[in-house]
């Protein structure tokens, strides 16, 4: 496998974006690639690579984003002539494996909210990347199941795209702001603000006044977390997460807490 394709399989499961690696696991008689040959299929069908081209890559392709769907393996076999009308007269199997797909969170914020729900994002699969611009709490023995730690909220690092959760849990609510209307403007799958109702309120105001549409004001979860009485940093993670988990297996819930520990939440 080329050197190409091992960086474009790194860059997919950083991101947490998933694809299908289709490898020629063993031929007979005269077949387009040898064993070893690879390709990954994205979604929506295109690819990187080749096992060859022609009928038998486009049922490959076909294969692969069934594979994709459901997260299954597969294993394949076609003889060429007899299956696919080629001309090649031999056999060629095939290996189908899900990559990525890991959902990325980020995090704002690496106080004792964030920090608690950095370990337990982590540990529910996870790939959290913690961003503070606070030195002395974007510390690695602090934030160790982390992906990446970034000392720049506006890195263009972070891994913001369509399947990207995000979460706003700062030590100054005009950050917190700044940042709800940042991570608005690029694209992201979910977007968490913790605080009390009356700041749920006045950020959906401020919102409004900027001109963000009302669609995405209803989109962000602010107070964020199930409602079980949460009051601990430790507490109020397992709340977060546990609507970060509800929102990655596409369960609906409804409601959303008063977070009385908002003060003491971080700091």
């Amino acid at each position: 496998m080329s050197d190409s394709l091992y960086a474009r399989i790194a860059e997919l499961e950083a991101s947490g974006q998933r694809a299908v690696a289709v490898t020629v696991v063993r031929t007979t008689g005269s077949t387009p690639r040898a064993p070893g040959a690879r390709m990954l299929v994205l979604p929506g069908g295109s690819i990187v690579g080749t096992i060859g081209g022609g009928r038998v890559e486009q049922e490959a392709i076909s294969t692969a984003l069934l594979a994709l769907e459901d997260g299954r393996p597969r294993y394949v076999e076609h003889q060429l002539t007899q299956d696919l009308g080629m001309c090649c007269g031999g056999s060629l199997s095939l290996f189908f494996e899900p990559i990525g797909g890991q959902p990325v969170l980020i995090i704002f914020g690496a106080g004792h909210v964030g920090t608690a729900l950095t370990r337990m994002a982590a540990h529910a699969g996870f790939a959290v990347h913690v961003a503070d611009e606070r030195e002395e709490l974007l510390v690695e023995s602090r934030l160790a199941e982390a992906r990446r730690l970034y000392s720049d909220l506006d890195d263009p690092a972070l891994p913001f795209f369509a399947e990207a959760f995000v979460m706003v849990t700062t030590h100054d609510h005009g950050l917190d702001q700044r940042l709800v209307e940042k991570a608005l403007a690029k694209p992201h799958r979910w977007l968490g603000l913790i605080g009390s109702r009356r700041k749920a309120e006045l950020t959906r105001e401020r919102l409004a006044h900027k001109g963000f549409a009302a669609a995405q004001i209803e989109g962000v979860r602010t107070p964020v977390g199930l409602a079980i009485g949460a009051e601990t940093p430790e507490e109020i993670a397992i709340s977060i997460l546990a609507e970060l988990i509800a929102a990655r297996r596409g369960v609906t819930i409804g409601g959303t807490p008063e977070v009385r520990a908002e003060d003491k939440r971080k700091r």
